[in-house]
């Protein structure tokens, strides 16, 4: 092989490339400041329950209407006997009242019963004699001979429930008692507690 040829042949081999100056490694870019946790936003006061509310006072309940004779009615026992007289009745007495009725004729109760009471069914009634008077009604004098001891249905007259129910019917009693509505005025306590304790 000439030397032209070899020359050649070394002006055709490359001449090695400079290595190109290895690329700087870029700067690992700062990690970004992790962003701080917000601050946990403080929980809202919990709402004050509303005080509840204080429930309204019962109404009281309004009052019973009054009785028409709220402001009393006047009485005074005549001893004019008629409540002790008319018309076949009843005069309704109980074992206190006999006992006490015997007492004061001095008889024993067994005797009081077999001589002025009857029985009607399962209770007991002073005797009347034929004309419809009260066995202790005296014709003569027009008193009652046993005032002092008298059963409840006579010493509650005229405050019972059948003379009360109406001013007419009170109206009706004065007429046949001359002693209601006059005297002294009972006031409504007084009335009332006669008209509960015996009711006719």
């Amino acid at each position: 092989m000439s030397k032209r040829s070899g020359s050649q042949q070394a002006s055709t081999v490359p001449s090695a490339e400079k290595p190109q100056s290895a690329e700087k490694p870029q700067s690992a870019e700062k990690p970004q400041s992790a962003e701080k946790p917000q601050s946990a936003e403080k929980p809202q006061s919990a709402e004050k329950p509303q005080s509840a509310e204080k429930p309204q006072s019962a109404e009281k309940p309004q009052s019973a209407e009054k009785p028409w004779y709220a402001d009393g009615l006047k009485f005074k026992c005549t001893q004019c006997g008629n409540c002790c007289t008319g018309a076949p009745g009843f005069v309704w007495v109980k074992k206190s009242e006999i006992a006490t009725l015997a007492a004061l004729l001095d008889l024993d109760v067994t005797a009081f019963e077999r001589e002025y009471v009857r029985n009607v069914g399962i209770r007991k009634s002073l005797r009347e004699f034929p004309n419809g008077d009260c066995v202790f009604f005296d014709g003569q004098s027009r008193r009652c001979t046993v005032y002092q001891a008298r059963p409840r249905q006579c010493v509650t007259w005229p405050f019972w429930a059948s003379n009360l129910r109406s001013p007419e019917a009170w109206e009706e009693t004065c007429a046949a008692c001359p002693g209601s509505g006059t005297g002294r005025v009972y006031n409504l306590d007084e009335i009332e507690t006669r008209r509960k304790e015996f009711r006719v």
